[in-house]
């Protein structure tokens, strides 16, 4: 896994010894053991990775009008009862939630207005929530409905 994994040598001496893993991929996901060493005595914690999976096709950045398909899946073993996707959910009047029981959301037209941040929230039957946040980009114009523009003669034309 190098060069993604590290440990926070600066934080050893306080007892810290956590695994940093950037970026993880949906391959880290499983079960870590970690074992510490001090004096005579040993220590170990287990730790469960779970991956969350956002997908995009076509792949970002995502065109005006072309069909999007956004996925979101996860590691975890109970069953998928609802997913939920929140765009801009902070804010105000621009945000938008949508749920339903599997975990693909269809955008027939993207537009301009569907970038920005999207979290799908995954609900499981064991009560078991999981989320994940992304950014989308749409290319496109950001324009007039009306492709004609007028402007006087000798000024400028934006």
């Amino acid at each position: 896994m190098k060069p993604r994994v590290s440990l926070q040598d600066s934080s050893l001496r306080n007892g810290n010894f956590s695994l940093r893993i950037v970026p993880v991929r949906s391959e880290d996901g499983g079960l870590y053991e970690a074992w510490v060493k001090h004096n005579t005595e040993v220590h170990s914690c287990l730790v469960e990775l779970g991956v969350v999976t956002v997908t995009l096709s076509p792949p970002s950045p995502v065109i005006v009008n072309e069909l999007l398909l956004m996925s979101c899946n996860s590691s975890h073993q109970a069953s998928l009862v609802e997913t939920c996707w929140f765009h801009n959910e902070h804010s105000g009047p621009t945000s938008r939630t949508f749920c339903f029981s599997s975990g693909t959301l269809s955008i027939f037209y993207p537009a301009m207005r569907d970038a920005g941040s999207w979290r799908c929230q995954l609900r499981y039957s064991d009560k078991e929530i999981i989320s994940a946040t992304f950014n989308l980009q749409i290319l496109g114009f950001d324009g007039p409905t009306n492709p004609v523009v007028y402007a006087a003669a000798g000024s400028a034309a934006h």
